[in-house]
C-alpha cells in the first residue's frame, strides 16, 4: 500500500507544475460555460422546460469545473508502451494496475481542483440566473461528495480499460476517442441529462458514463432525493467492481503477450 501512496504523491505532484496549464483551462472552462448558459437562457426563453433553469446553470458550472476529471490520460504510460519502457515497470515488485490506477486518481483528483475551485468561487459571485446555486441540503451536499469520489473511482478504472487495449493496439487514438465521445455525450457534459426524454434517462443513467458526474450533480442539486441516494451510490458500487475485475483481467492477458520493441 505504501508503494502505492508514493505514486499516488508523486504524481500529485507533477501535476502541481502545470499552473499555465491551469489558467488557460480555467479561462477555457469558465468561457464554455457562459456560452453554454447564454444558450439554455435562450432555449427557455423561448420555450419553458420542466426543469427549473437555475438547476441546469448549476450542473452546467459543476461539469465544466470537474471537466479535467473526464479528459485526462496518462501521458507517461502511454509513451512507455509506445516505446517499450514499460518493461522496467514490468520488474517492479508491486502490481502494476494498482500503480498506475493510483497515478491516475492522482492526476484526474489534483488537476480538477486546481481548476473546480476557482472557477466555482467565479460561479458562485455570478448573478442569479448565471451563476451556481447552493446546494438542495446539506445531507445532499455530503452525498455529492461521496458520489464525486466514487464517479472518480469508476473513471480512472475506464481509462485503466484504455491503457489494457493500448498495449495491443501500440495507439491509443483510436480507443480513447471512442471513450471521449461516450463520457462526453452520456456524462452530461454536452447535454444534461435531465434534459433528455424521460425514457432515454432510464437507460442512460445506468450506463458507467452517467456515474462520473451526472449522478453527483444530480443530488447536488436535489432532482434526486437523499431517501433515494443509495440506489445511486449502488449503481456507482457496482460498476466500480465490474469495471476494476475486467481492467485487472486485460492487464494480466496483456501483460503476458505484450510486445516490446527490440525483442
Amino acid at each position: 500500500m505504501r508503494s502505492y501512496l508514493s505514486a499516488f504523491r508523486l504524481r500529485r505532484k507533477m501535476e502541481l507544475q502545470y499552473r499555465g496549464a491551469m489558467l488557460g483551462g480555467i479561462i477555457c472552462q469558465v468561457v464554455f460555460g457562459l456560452i453554454l448558459i447564454a444558450l439554455y437562457r435562450a432555449l427557455y426563453a423561448g420555450k419553458p422546460q420542466t426543469l427549473p433553469l437555475q438547476h441546469v446553470v448549476t450542473y452546467v458550472w459543476l461539469q465544466q469545473a470537474f471537466f479535467r476529471m473526464l479528459l485526462a490520460s496518462d501521458p507517461d504510460l502511454l509513451d512507455k508502451i509506445r516505446s517499450g519502457s514499460i518493461a522496467y515497470d514490468l520488474c517492479r515488485p508491486l502490481n502494476l494496475y494498482g500503480f498506475y490506477y493510483a497515478r491516475i486518481m492522482a492526476q484526474k483528483i489534483t488537476g480538477s481542483l486546481m481548476r473546480a475551485v476557482p472557477m466555482l468561487l467565479f460561479a458562485s459571485l455570478l448573478p442569479e440566473g448565471w451563476g451556481i446555486s447552493l446546494p438542495a441540503s446539506l445531507p445532499a451536499l455530503l452525498l455529492s461528495l461521496l458520489a464525486l469520489m466514487l464517479g472518480l473511482l469508476c473513471v480512472s478504472a475506464l481509462e485503466n480499460i484504455t491503457m489494457a487495449f493500448t498495449m495491443r493496439t501500440l495507439d491509443p487514438r483510436g480507443i480513447q476517442a471512442m471513450l471521449n465521445l461516450l463520457m462526453m455525450t452520456l456524462s452530461g457534459n454536452i447535454l444534461p441529462l435531465t434534459l433528455f426524454p424521460d425514457s432515454w434517462q432510464k437507460v442512460i443513467t445506468l450506463l458507467p458514463y452517467a456515474q462520473l458526474l451526472d449522478a453527483p450533480i444530480r443530488l447536488y442539486t436535489g432532482d434526486v432525493p437523499v431517501g433515494e441516494a443509495w440506489r445511486i451510490l449502488l449503481i456507482q458500487a457496482v460498476w466500480i467492481a465490474v469495471l476494476i475485475a475486467l481492467g485487472v483481467w486485460l492487464w494480466n492477458r496483456h501483460q503476458k503477450r505484450i510486445v516490446l520493441q527490440g525483442g
